[in-house]
């Protein structure tokens, strides 16, 4: 029986869908986490606690259980874990990028320095520490720009600013969030930093592939239809076949392919994303990762329509059938949008967004009574409409209309004070 080691720093539905795949073709899985080792295992499923901020270290850890449980491949899912998996591939002589290349990706200042330096297509860039004068920042500023967190993912922290005003404040109101309890529990690195990058105007799209000793394969192009302009960059839609012209598919395809040479990336799942315009595509970012979410739920491949998650542990562990290619049908999916900032008490029209035509399946990932953010402090969706179609037009009307069927009760979180921090009532001198 094969092995495979799934690193992930959340334990949610994207991994239960990865170990799912892989146990339905008879592998074992084992797991690696940076969850709490000292709380009660919600999976009992034995996951190697680790530190993702310790990439090295964790490795170690990955290395001495292997010696009990031998490793055959590994997934890595989101960014944080892809250095602890590219340190631990090196270390079992597992096929996987080189640690060097994955923190070319880790930090979006070391990427835009990589692809600069290679000639890539990247906005102007630069970057400042937090605890810098704004005065001495604002004259190297070209309006519009976008300010970015280093490390932070899923377009959290990122901000459009057209004047000085509204970069000053962008600027206070990411300092706030990298400063929340939350994010600094990560250990990230670079959390003092910000890249201010120019402005780029066109459509995104987003890229899925998969390298195979150094060679690019392109599994989808996605299209963005909704406009991603700002002053938040909050996904929603995204819609496969691409409607962009053959030529620049071709154009963004070889792209691709630069961008991740240039990064050094060599084997396994890579989404990158790609603004689009008159001067052709130009490089936002490249991760070695698979898309987000459930959002790889849409896409099949082979006479049998298996999914992207199947499709990715049988290249993990070089199993036949990683080669399949995609079915041809339109198909798409809407990361449900975070209308506001609060607690979530109720969901309206589920069963009607599942009955609208051509949609498959609607899935909300947030439970009720729990807390959610909006953009740019949020990072979760409130869960995922899957359409499928003849053409993406049809595929496109099917997820706005199923959307347009569903109603959240968001209401504002109440501030709560404990009753030792309440200023006690004066009283007299006895």
């Amino acid at each position: 029986m094969k092995r495979l080691l799934i690193l992930a720093s959340k334990m949610g539905y994207q991994t239960r869908s990865f170990a799912e795949a892989a146990r339905a073709l008879g592998v074992e899985v084992v797991f690696a986490s940076d969850r709490c080792a000292q709380l009660e295992d919600p999976w009992s499923d034995g996951a190697i606690a680790l530190h993702f901020d310790q990439p090295e270290e964790a490795a170690r850890r990955i290395v001495k259980q292997s010696l009990s449980r031998r490793v055959d491949g590994l997934i890595a899912l989101g960014d944080r874990p892809t250095t602890a998996a590219a340190y631990a591939a090196r270390a079992l002589g597992l096929t996987y990028n080189r640690p060097e290349a994955v923190e070319n990706c880790r930090s979006k200042l070391r990427q835009r320095e990589v692809l600069c330096k290679a000639g890539l297509p990247v906005p102007g860039f630069f970057s400042f520490r937090l605890g810098k004068r704004l005065e001495r920042i604002l004259p190297r500023v070209q309006f519009p720009c976008v300010i970015k967190p280093m490390r932070l993912a899923a377009s959290q922290g990122v901000i459009r600013t057209n004047n000085p005003e509204e970069f000053r404040a962008a600027v206070g109101r990411i300092r706030t969030l990298l400063e929340s309890p939350e994010i600094q529990a990560t250990h990230e690195a670079e959390l003092d930093c910000l890249l201010v990058e120019r402005y780029i105007p066109g459509v995104e799209v987003a890229v899925e592939g998969l390298l195979t000793h150094g060679k690019l394969r392109i599994l989808a192009i996605f299209d963005k239809p909704d406009p991603l302009e700002g002053p938040y960059f909050e996904e929603t839609i995204y819609v496969t076949p691409s409607r962009q012209p053959e030529q620049m598919q071709m154009r963004i395809a070889d792209c691709a392919a630069a961008t991740v040479r240039a990064l050094g990336l060599e084997h396994g799942p890579v989404h990158a994303e790609f603004r689009v315009n008159e001067g052709g595509p130009w490089v936002l970012e490249a991760s070695p990762r698979p898309i987000g979410g459930l959002c790889s739920r849409i896409l099949r491949f082979g006479p049998e329509g298996i999914q992207l998650e199947e499709l990715l542990v049988r290249h993990a562990l070089a199993m036949e059938g990683s080669e399949l290619g995609r079915e041809t049908d339109a198909c798409g999916v809407m990361m449900i949008p975070v209308p506001g900032t609060g607690v979530l008490e109720g969901i309206e029209g589920e069963e009607e967004a599942r009955a609208t035509p051509g949609v498959e399946d609607v899935r909300i990932t947030v439970r009720l009574h729990d807390f959610i953010a909006a953009w740019p402090e949020g990072s979760s969706y409130l869960g995922f409409i899957f359409a499928r179609g003849q053409s993406p037009a049809e595929v496109e009307t099917a997820l706005r209309l199923a959307h347009s069927r569903m109603g959240f009760k968001i209401v504002p979180r109440l501030p709560v004070e404990h009753p030792l921090a309440r200023r006690l009532p004066e009283t007299g001198a006895s």
